[in-house]
């Protein structure tokens, strides 16, 4: 399955249904054009009030992840580039940076971060090979 729902994280459901979704994006796990269950049948599924998943439908609606046409479904869109290499590089770096406020308040050192960070990234792309 493409989404792994944890009910005691404390990031919100949608929240973690929006990152499952992009996640198998990203991995190709699901492709452009491929069609994801309904709001009611996913909240069938996996016991989710269909509110949660349909915030989370119309987040990544919004974000040009998926697309929804009305009479058919909704299915995962085409990927379309709207920002620059430079814009793209600006969106990561912020988001690094938020990510070592938390590194700070963790109490992490440098090294253990970039040891993770590095882990992280080599696994990622190692995933991502194997599901192409």
């Amino acid at each position: 399955m493409w989404f792994n729902i944890d009910p005691r994280s404390s990031v919100p459901i949608y929240q973690q249904l929006i990152e499952g979704v992009k996640g198998a994006v990203a991995k190709g796990t699901l492709t452009p054009g491929e069609k994801l269950p309904s709001v009611r049948e996913l909240a069938g599924q996996i016991t989710i009030n269909h509110n949660t998943i349909a915030k989370a439908y119309q987040e990544l609606e919004r974000e040009g992840i998926i697309e929804t046409l009305r009479g058919r479904g909704t299915f995962v869109a085409e990927q379309q580039q709207t920002m620059s290499r430079e814009e793209r590089k600006r969106v990561i770096k912020g988001m690094l940076e938020r990510m070592l406020v938390e590194a700070h308040y963790l109490q992490l050192e440098e090294e253990e971060l970039l040891e993770i960070l590095e882990e992280s990234v080599r696994e990622w792309y190692r995933e991502r090979r194997e599901q192409s």
